[in-house]
């Protein structure tokens, strides 16, 4: 929940609620002007439509659907954000050595149609996942499926990269101040009205309404992946349980994971894997990253930050 502090007169918050990408965003802007603030936040709307648009698996025409149709058989050529989005993905996963996976298996039965961006992450066995078979192309500007059951899907992490768009939009269109809040993850930047910095009161998963702290996020994005709810950048459906997909067995050990970084894309890529890999494993990961950092609580209820997160909070 956001921490909103009283507001200096002539300069208020506006919202704005709509379900978007089969989830809840919330689009807040800092301004003085009701029909400008309503002007922005259409254009913000408008980016994250136009994002669903280019990644979605409902067209038969689509070019995501493309590539997974001619998985096994030849590259397909891709626009330039598509492929740059696809890189940056495969650079994830490589960093979570797999923990992170656009791909997924469908053992010879493609059944895109029938599913959304959040059904493709859990359908897949773990051991017929495996990013290096995705094969890019920057001369040709293709990327090819090296096997033939393999598909491609991004509901791991479009929502993350909707919300930077969106967010790039309404400042290039002048708006100093704002959150972008898509089913509780959120990324923010410049101040409150006051010019006191966004924050946000992130609570133990078990005791929602005791905070354990209060995190300063202006100019910066987190994402919160949680083991007794789906709450990630999966556009936020909601699982019994995390799913380690190099292992195939739910995750033990970790109750939640916050992480913080500039990026509302690599937050939301990067909270599972850490949910997935333990928290050793997850605080040495993430302390290998500039300007990324996380808190961790585990099982037991005990606390544990990377060692960055004073200087990204």
């Amino acid at each position: 929940m956001l921490a909103i502090k009283t507001l200096v007169p002539g300069s208020i918050i506006f919202r704005r609620s709509v379900r978007l990408m089969g989830d809840q965003f919330e689009i807040s802007v800092v301004g003085n002007n009701p029909h400008w603030a309503d002007e922005r936040i259409d254009e913000a709307i408008a980016e994250i439509n136009r994002v669903e648009k280019l990644f979605n698996t409902f067209n038969d025409d689509s070019t995501i659907n493309r590539i997974n149709r001619h998985a096994g058989e030849c590259p397909v050529k891709i626009n330039g954000e598509i492929f740059r989005l696809i890189e940056r993905a495969l650079q994830i996963s490589a960093l979570t050595d797999g923990a992170f996976d656009i791909t997924y298996n469908t053992s010879g039965k493609d059944c895109a149609d029938s599913r959304s961006f959040t059904d493709d992450v859990l359908v897949a066995p773990a051991t017929s996942i495996n990013y290096q078979n995705v094969i890019l192309d920057a001369k040709d500007c293709t990327v090819f499926l090296q096997e033939k059951s393999m598909r491609i899907s991004f509901g791991a992490i479009i929502s993350g990269y909707a919300a930077d768009r969106a967010k790039y939009i309404l400042q290039m269109q002048g708006v100093q101040s704002g959150i972008i809040n898509t089913g509780g993850d959120l990324i923010a930047w410049g101040t409150q009205p006051n010019a006191e910095p966004w924050t946000v009161a992130s609570a133990d998963p078990g005791q929602k309404n005791c905070p354990f702290a209060h995190i300063n996020i202006s100019n910066l994005a987190i994402a919160t992946s949680a083991n007794d709810e789906k709450h990630t950048a999966i556009i936020n459906n909601k699982y019994p349980v995390n799913i380690n997909p190099q292992k195939g067995f739910p995750v033990s050990g970790i109750k939640s994971v916050h992480i913080l970084s500039p990026s509302a894309e690599l937050a939301d890529a990067m909270a599972t894997p850490v949910m997935s890999i333990g928290v050793n494993a997850g605080l040495y990961l993430i302390n290998q990253l500039n300007q990324v950092a996380c808190i961790i609580i585990d099982d037991h209820d005990r606390l544990y930050t990377s060692k960055d997160i004073g200087a990204a909070n």
